[in-house]
């Protein structure tokens, strides 16, 4: 615990410290030549995909002997509308790296142009002694400089945690602009609007600011930039997409909730870095996190800047449960009809619109969250009771706070990795809530096969409370919830010659590529594999004539992704692997129509370090029943935004995170504020 110059507690997140303070091999030629070694098959059985080379772009500056481990960077913790009596600033420990004024990094660009305004912007220089000697710009909503601060701080802690729990470099999911940049850019005030969103085309993530006119909530501008949960979730949307390459592709109601519930738990888990929230949450709440408001209400400010006042845009919590523990306990006609009015989402519903049912899965989380750290905690409140495990009145003591804080901020830290973790076993494209389960307890069972608390439990419970259940399985057992290898689609297949940890080449590290010519001779290794007759199906794929695609056609097979990794469990236990992605598309044609459905297959394979494969997670190509899902749902009301951007003449146009969070339009008699100006109406995720 280290005190910043202003007498504040400067917060290092879990996987800043792992990160930031692992010793790193400097990079090599990771940005060479393709080369020109021949890869029989491709171009004939199969072709390689162009994020395979750009999986060596963005390295993360490789800290030198005499320079600092941190960079301790000023941030709201939450937004401004919070007390500083509840931690609403923070100084925060980001990894270190030199950067020019902007900030300009490795893997961020800060841009400080300012939209509609042609007035020049001195960038912020975080080199500057002055700045340097006070942890950064003071938090303030009016000085730009601080709002640049800001956003790199928060993208650089969420990378970070991506980072740790992956267990490799991270490479961006879009092109390389004409520029040349490898960052992503970041745009602090990129428009006048109430909306934020990642593009993938551009390699951007855009704020909007408006100026609220509710007079008696937040009144004045409100910059979507200095919300920490709406920037840590466009980053994880970011960070998300250049894990898979068709990941974003909307095939189905659960794709899209999907991205926005998981961008919303990287946000929530996000606020228990922050040692004074977390605190504060714990003495208010006396120490039930199901009522610690500062840790799961998401963005607060913006919530409370709209038509409708509410406490935030979303929560971790089901009001909806509370309501109806209210109910059940009164009996009354009127506490009823207040709980149907005012409930959330609490059971999954494929009719709900993206942010409500991504809150499914975000209220399902926290549950198995809250109910673990019941279980861990109950020990420190028996001893602080003396046995009895019944808290007096009055505040809780201090000791107790804190452990109770430190045991929260922990485990929070471990749910955080379990999310993104899973993200390395889910099926290539069109995941679902449940395969997102199955994904979870797979990857936790792999690092950390002794489950003495029961995280995986806690995590079945509440998927199941939610309604969530996943396609084919005999039941919710953890047995049957765990992926398999090719043998649970009747497949046997060897070791993989030429992608055994003793074949591959590292940077020094095993989650650092070597270079481009190396991982262009690993997509061929895979591609020459998974393209063999006889494995074929194994791998969710098809042979052209294939009697079940029922005439259509299929391109070739694409590979995407090989990723070695290193994961390090919380007990200090290593586990090594090989992530593999390849994918193909099917032209699908419509019985009666001219209409050409683009449908997509493949799987995610994992490989252990002698070549094995451990799990493979299929999507078939000829999977005709899930053909005919998807079409219906692209049909549909509910996907009709989807269809034309992805699937006709304007797909390239595609902006899918911008898609998720617009809004309809709404009556204009409907947004007008007090003074007849038109009042904004927050829609940021």
């Amino acid at each position: 615990m280290v005190e910043a110059p202003d007498g504040s507690v400067s917060s290092t997140p879990e996987s800043v410290k792992a990160f930031a303070q692992t010793d790193e091999v400097p990079v090599s030629d990771v940005t060479g030549p393709k080369g020109t070694d021949a890869c029989p098959g491709e171009g004939t059985a199969f072709v390689i995909g162009a994020a395979v080379p750009r999986a060596v772009e963005g390295q993360w500056h490789d800290r030198e002997g005499d320079q600092p481990i941190y960079r301790p960077l000023k941030i709201f913790a939450l937004d401004p509308s919070v007390s500083k009596l509840e931690g609403a600033t923070a100084v925060v420990n980001v990894p270190y790296e030199p950067l020019e004024a902007g900030p300009v990094g490795r893997l961020f660009v800060v841009s400080g142009a300012t939209a509609g305004d042609p007035q020049e912007h001195t960038p912020l220089n975080l080199e500057d002694p002055n700045i340097l000697i006070s942890s950064g710009i003071e938090p303030s909503t009016g000085e730009k400089r601080f709002h640049e601060q800001m956003v790199y701080a928060v993208c650089s802690t969420v990378y970070t945690a991506f980072r740790t729990a992956l267990g490799r470099h991270l490479a961006w999911g879009f092109k390389k602009p004409e520029d040349g940049r490898v960052q992503l850019m970041i745009k602090p005030r990129a428009f006048d609007g109430s909306n934020a969103y990642y593009d993938k085309e551009k390699g951007e993530l855009c704020f909007g600011f408006y100026k609220s006119t509710t007079k008696d909530q937040f009144p004045g501008h409100v910059y979507a930039c200095l919300s920490h949960d709406t920037v840590a979730h466009e980053a994880a949307h970011a960070l998300l997409d250049g894990q898979r390459e068709y990941f974003a592709l909307p095939t189905s109601p659960a794709v899209p909730a999907f991205h926005e519930g998981f961008a919303d738990l990287v946000a929530v888990f996000q606020h228990f870095s922050y040692e004074q929230v977390v605190r504060a949450a714990i003495r208010k709440s006396r120490g039930d996190l199901s009522r610690a408001a500062l840790l799961t209400d998401i963005a607060r400010q913006l919530g409370q800047t709209g038509r409708e006042y509410k406490s935030s845009l979303r929560s971790a919590i089901d009001h909806g449960r509370e309501m109806e523990e209210e109910k059940n306990k009164a009996g009354g006609a009127e506490v009823a009809a207040a709980a149907d009015k005012n409930s959330w989402p609490r059971y999954y519903d494929e009719t709900m619109e993206a942010h409500d049912l991504g809150s499914v899965l975000v209220l399902a989380v926290f549950e198995a969250f809250v109910n673990v750290f019941r279980r861990k905690t109950e020990r420190l409140v028996r001893l602080a009771t003396g046995g009895s495990g019944r808290l007096p009145e009055g505040e809780l003591p201090h000791d107790l706070q804190a452990a109770l804080a430190e045991k929260a901020s922990r485990l929070a830290s471990q749910f955080l990795n379990m999310c993104i973790r899973a993200v390395d076993y889910c099926p290539p494209v069109d995941v679902t809530f449940g395969e997102y389960l199955r994904a979870v307890i797979t990857a936790d069972r792999d690092l950390v096969p002794d489950d003495p608390w029961a995280y995986r439990e806690a995590w079945v419970d509440a998927f199941r409370r939610y309604r969530i259940f996943p396609n084919s399985v005999p039941d919710l057992s953890e047995d049957a919830l765990r992926w398999g290898g090719p043998e649970q689609y009747g497949y046997k297949v060897q070791e993989i010659t030429g992608l055994t940890f003793a074949d591959l080449q590292f940077d020094g590290d095993p989650g650092r590529p070597a270079s481009v010519k190396e991982l262009m001779r690993q997509a061929c290794v895979l591609g020459q594999f998974v393209t063999r007759a006889e494995y074929l199906k194994g791998f969710g794929l098809a042979a052209k004539g294939d009697p079940l695609l029922n005439g259509d056609e299929v391109n070739l097979p694409e590979v995407h992704s090989v990723r070695s990794v290193r994961r390090i469990g919380p007990s200090g236990q290593v586990v090594f692997d090989v992530v593999a992605e390849v994918t193909q598309r099917r032209l699908a044609r419509v019985k009666g129509s001219d209409a050409v459905w683009h449908f997509y297959g493949g799987s995610t394979i994992i490989i252990d370090p002698r070549g094995m494969i451990r799990y493979v997670m299929r999507k078939g190509v000829t999977n005709n029943q899930l053909l005919a899902k998807q079409i219906k749902f692209l049909e549909s009301a509910q996907g009709a935004k989807y269809m034309k951007s992805f699937y006709g003449t304007e797909a390239a146009q595609q902006n899918f995170f911008k898609m998720l969070h617009e809004e309809p339009p709404q009556p204009a008699e409907a947004r007008r504020g007090e003074e007849g100006e038109v009042e904004v109406v927050p829609n940021v995720s």
